[in-house]
């Protein structure tokens, strides 16, 4: 993260739960529109990301992530799992990291500045469902202190 400030994940979960309102307000927006919200605060609260979105499996079962709610650039519409760096975490249900991605077998360019990427498993329900993939015009911009603050906001989304 050569440039950019350090992301104030604290202050984005304020924001997040602040929005959600309480446990009656939570239960009644639904999970498409909270996601959507997440990813919008993300992109407000983290100026080394040029691109965040989800792509979501679809029908489930099928093996094909579409892309969903999204910021930034154009996206690739969909990608198959096990392919590119999206793919590749769904298949795994893991996140992954990676600090260059032209060093990544089989990378997806769907913004051919990206320079670094994470990708954390969605899941709705118990169920994995998608990915959120964050993407960087900077390389190494991600490390493990991202996909924790990530994760927490994934454990309200779901909650």
């Amino acid at each position: 993260m050569a440039n950019a400030e350090k992301p104030d994940y604290a202050d984005i979960r304020r924001k997040f739960t602040a929005l959600l309102g309480n446990a009656a307000a939570r239960a009644r927006t639904p999970w498409e529109t909270k996601l959507a919200s997440l990813i919008a605060l993300l992109r407000e609260g983290n100026s080394k990301i040029s691109w965040v979105g989800a792509y979501l499996e679809r029908p489930a079962g099928s093996g094909v992530l579409w892309v969903d709610a999204y910021q930034g650039k154009v996206a690739c519409l969909e990608i198959p799992a096990g392919k590119g760096v999206c793919g590749t975490a769904f298949a795994r249900g893991e996140v992954l990291t990676v600090p260059d991605v032209h060093a990544f077998p089989g990378h997806i360019a769907c913004d051919a500045e990206a320079r670094s990427e994470i990708v954390l498993p969605l899941h709705r329900n118990g169920s994995l469902v998608g990915v959120l993939d964050l993407d960087s015009h900077e390389p190494a911009a991600f490390d493990a202190n991202d996909a924790a603050g990530i994760g927490a906001l994934l454990a309200i989304l779901n909650s």
